[in-house]
């Protein structure tokens, strides 16, 4: 069953986003650690993915644990997941105490002076998280700052943290040091918190082994499909699909160039398709045809798109709105009742597109702009 979302009217770009993959993803992951507890970080509109259809799939199929960003995204989730608890990552704001009230929103204090403002209110009706930094040197508490937490009784019975969680630096990289540092560095700290759950892993820190599993996973990219650990086969579902649709097709002819700035020049006779996205719906402008010059740069291999099983490459640069597309080696039969072109499918992977723009699937994702059609498969 599909469901499309309130969407411009005649797009020219369509994502499709499986919401049953996502779910089977949420599942393959909390199967990783038998008898601990899995949320979800939907954080940044589920990584562009759209907050509250990803959160009401996974809370119907169990998710009781969701991390969000800011408050408004936890706003978002309490709509659709009644019962779960919702976490704030960004600490505690004081300002926004109503919100958390009304909403039943959980901060994640990352300082001292989050620590104070919490304490000095004395909710004996909430349990905060709280966030130790064991060596990214982002948010959290560092050694010093946890010390001073240890040695104030009265401030340690006054937090009464319900969750201590701290965040992977290198979990993509299976074998670097820092990953056994951290590890031994949660530990210690988590020995002082016995009543709170301990949470570290991120989605790479899932396939780091039991070690690094503690009390509650918490994946985010490898929910939605993405590579969650260099250099390895990554064995998530594919979740999203990305299609452009074709605006016009030319012929042009040896020599020719195409697109701004002439950069790219035609080595044969092409067969054009332009489709209707570009940078302004998230279509890297870095992921533009192999060899174009961009100002201070030249693109390496380029990306693609694909009609069927043929890929087509990227001509050219891209531009805000528009990109060309070498057709000329798809079958004219194909071609002419061609509509849509996919951009990201199950073979042509987010990861694939997004290296071709010399970023990450993260990155990629969360810039998908508004002005596609989105269709949600149950």
């Amino acid at each position: 069953m599909a469901k499309t979302y309130p969407s411009p009217p005649h797009s020219n770009g369509r994502l499709t986003i499986d919401l049953s993959a996502i779910v089977a993803n949420w599942q393959k992951l909390r199967g990783k650690a038998a008898h601990k507890q899995c949320a979800a970080v939907v954080k940044a509109d589920a990584y562009g993915l759209g907050t509250q259809p990803v959160a009401k799939a996974l809370y119907g199929a169990g998710c009781r644990d969701f991390f969000t960003a800011t408050i408004g995204e936890g706003v978002l989730v309490r709509q659709v997941a009644p019962k779960a608890r919702v976490y704030i990552f960004n600490g505690y704001n004081v300002k926004a105490e109503a919100e958390y009230r009304s909403h039943g929103l959980t901060p994640v204090i990352n300082s001292p002076r989050g620590i104070t403002n919490w304490t000095l209110k004395r909710r004996q009706d909430r349990r905060p998280a709280l966030h130790i930094d064991t060596g990214m040197n982002r948010l959290g508490l560092g050694e010093d700052e946890l010390a001073w937490l240890l040695a104030s009784p009265e401030i340690m019975k006054k937090l009464n943290p319900e969750l201590i969680v701290s965040h992977f630096a290198c979990a993509d990289e299976p074998g670097h040091p820092l990953n056994a540092h951290q590890i031994a560095a949660f530990s210690a700290a988590r020995a002082h918190f016995p009543d709170a759950r301990a949470s570290l892993a991120n989605s790479a820190g899932v396939f780091l082994g039991r070690k690094a599993h503690f009390d509650l996973l918490r994946p985010g990219i490898s929910l939605y499909g993405g590579d969650a650990v260099n250099d390895v086969r990554n064995p998530m579902k594919p979740v999203v699909r990305l299609e452009g649709r074709i605006i016009q097709k030319k012929r042009a002819k040896r020599g020719e160039s195409v697109g701004y700035g002439a950069a790219a020049v035609l080595k044969r006779d092409t067969e054009i398709a332009v489709i209707g996205i570009g940078y302004a719906d998230g279509l890297h402008r870095q992921a533009s045809g192999a060899g174009t010059a961009l100002r201070n740069h030249k693109i390496g291999s380029g990306g693609c798109a694909m009609i069927g099983r043929y890929r087509v490459p990227i001509l050219g640069r891209i531009s805000m709105d528009l990109t060309a597309l070498d057709v000329t080696d798809v079958p004219e039969r194909i071609l002419a009742k061609t509509e849509w072109v996919d951009l990201i499918n199950s073979r042509l992977r987010v990861d694939e597109l997004a290296a071709s723009a010399g970023t990450i699937g993260y990155e990629l994702l969360t810039s998908l702009g508004q002005r596609y059609e989105r269709i949600y498969v149950k």
